[in-house]
């Protein structure tokens, strides 16, 4: 059995994360088991899971990336049964490449699941320059959530592996037709969904904003915010302060994600930038018309005739769409051919990682 170190911050609910237990679940895991380098003691929320699927977890505590990667060379030398690293963490990507070829990890792969790291001034600029050259000269495999992804930390695709972020089709349907006799939420209202961790590139603040356009129309709405995240505290604030309590609601971290939108009417995603999110697969692949940011990848429509971009300086063009909406009616079987064509099954995602790390 070979045994993959995938290098990533904690095993929260998050975009990166889902997909990565997505290809942990569905791989055949009596030839292929994956381990995880995370970068704190707190418990993640997949952690339980992980140990019960064999897999094995070794926190790195550092006071910086630099300290981290002299961690990491450390570890990967008293562990010489890691020959093949996983690293998921975008441009700090280059901190783990040097430390795994240092300590002589022959199979390096680089994972982009961004299309920005968010960084404007000088430093963060220069420091976005010099990582993007260790990690494409490093990388033995370079990996991508999708197209515009793989450009933004690879420069050239050509030599990218494009594995979108995939999901189990079939399952989603199955826990949808259930779901959708449990009556979650109150049919007489307007039920949006937003699903994403408080983070400041998420755009909760502009959450809002449409909540206040919707009032201003007189429309008999909840929004539901579901994750968590550092800005949470302030996001529960801002509410108060604006007398949204009546019609946003937080959810907080859920494993319910599938039916709580198999009973959404619409799901938001305003996001200042996003990779290709797995959420969005999943919205999609439960047949829910969603709205999303104009600053997220065109990719990310996958021709169900579900998404719609907007821009994200004007609320009240968000509510007008949002009370004018009008659902999508495919049969599970339109929607499982659509996405299984395009690669965005997980049985076929799971073998061609299994066929790479056979190499």
């Amino acid at each position: 059995m070979k045994r993959i170190l995938h290098i990533i911050g904690k095993m929260d609910r998050a975009g990166a994360e889902t997909m990565l237990m997505n290809l942990y679940r569905s791989i055949d895991r009596s030839k292929i088991q994956f381990d995880f380098i995370t970068f704190t003691y707190d418990k993640g929320d997949y952690d339980d899971e992980i140990l019960a699927l064999g897999g094995k977890i070794f926190p790195i505590i550092a006071s910086n990336s630099l300290a981290r990667m002299i961690e990491l060379y450390k570890f990967l030398k008293a562990h010489s049964e890691y020959q093949i690293i996983h690293t998921h963490v975008l441009l700090n990507n280059a901190f783990h490449l040097t430390a795994a070829l240092m300590a002589g990890v022959k199979n390096r792969i680089s994972h982009s699941h961004s299309t920005s790291n968010g960084g404007k001034n000088y430093l963060a600029k220069t420091y976005e320059i010099v990582a993007k050259k260790v990690i494409n000269h490093l990388a033995t495999c370079k990996i991508a959530c999708g197209y515009e992804a793989g450009q933004y930390l690879y420069n050239n695709v050509k030599k990218v592996l494009v594995l979108p972020n995939a999901v189990n089709v079939r399952e989603i349907h199955h826990i949808v037709e259930i779901s959708r006799k449990s009556f979650i939420f109150d049919k007489a209202k307007l039920n949006i969904i937003h699903v994403a961790r408080f983070m400041s590139v998420k755009n909760h603040i502009f959450v809002l904003d449409i909540a206040e356009a919707l009032i201003e129309r007189d429309t008999n709405f909840i929004i539901y915010l579901v994750g968590d995240g550092p800005l949470r505290s302030e996001i529960e604030q801002r509410i108060q302060s604006r007398n949204l309590g009546q019609h946003v609601k937080l959810l907080g971290l859920r494993s319910d994600i599938i039916a709580l939108m198999a009973n959404s009417d619409i799901m938001i995603l305003p996001s200042l930038h996003e990779g290709f999110p797995v959420v969005l697969v999943e919205s999609q692949a439960v047949g829910l018309s969603t709205l999303v940011s104009d600053n997220v990848s065109q990719e990310v429509d996958l021709g169900l005739g579900m998404i719609d971009f907007l821009p994200i300086n004007h609320a009240k063009i968000w509510a007008e769409k949002i009370v004018d909406f009008s659902p999508v009616n495919l049969s599970n079987e339109q929607i499982f051919h659509k996405l299984s064509s395009q690669g965005f099954d997980i049985f076929q995602n799971s073998q061609r990682l299994e066929q790479l790390y056979s190499v």
